[in-house]
């Protein structure tokens, strides 16, 4: 870590992820027990880093791990509320981690780490409960997300490349934290 950048005192630390466990074998407590284990694992990669750490990028696509965490936070909500769901969101509400002329994740400045933190377990916490009152063979509703006549996709499959989305941005994290400042692993 460079002599200029300090820890962000509102960094909140968490415990090491932990897979869910071996016995498992209810496919839809396995699929929630790993979104929260990697929705942990994201949290568990940004503990301990700056502002500054958090708002700059190391890599040449030019993301930040903050606006990574805002995507997430649109992710759930693009894929549960306004897909599974079918809940009417404008433009905005639907894409509002990506500016809206380059596609670009973005944070404003405006937007602290703490907000972006509230917002994404704000957006998990809605997830949980669609995911709670439904069975993995739903179909998502024909609103929002995927009006007819697209058949819509079912719950186990919105809940895949969730679950694809979050395993690949968690290993992007991994590169980022070790380029950061050298830490490896969970």
């Amino acid at each position: 870590m460079s002599d200029d950048v300090h820890p962000d005192p509102q960094a909140r630390v968490h415990e090491t992820p932990v897979e869910p466990s071996r016995s498992l074998a209810d496919p839809a407590e396995l699929l929630a027990g790993y979104l929260d284990y990697y929705r942990a694992t994201v949290l568990a990669k940004l503990d301990g880093l700056s502002e500054a750490e958090l708002r700059g990028s190391r890599l040449p696509s030019g993301w930040s791990p903050l606006e990574l965490l805002k995507h997430l936070a649109y992710v759930e909500r693009r894929w549960l509320r306004w897909g599974f769901l079918g809940e009417e969101m404008d433009d905005r509400a639907a894409w509002g981690d990506a500016d809206p002329e380059s596609g670009r994740w973005r944070v404003g400045e405006d937007e602290s780490p703490a907000r972006v933190r509230a917002l994404f377990a704000q957006e998990c916490a809605h997830s949980r409960r669609i995911i709670a009152a439904a069975s993995l063979q739903d179909r998502a509703a024909t609103t929002g997300r995927f009006p007819p006549p697209a058949e819509p996709p079912t719950l186990s499959w919105i809940l895949f490349h969730v679950l694809q989305e979050y395993a690949r941005h968690a290993g992007h994290l991994d590169v980022v934290r070790e380029l950061t400042d050298g830490r490896v692993g969970k």
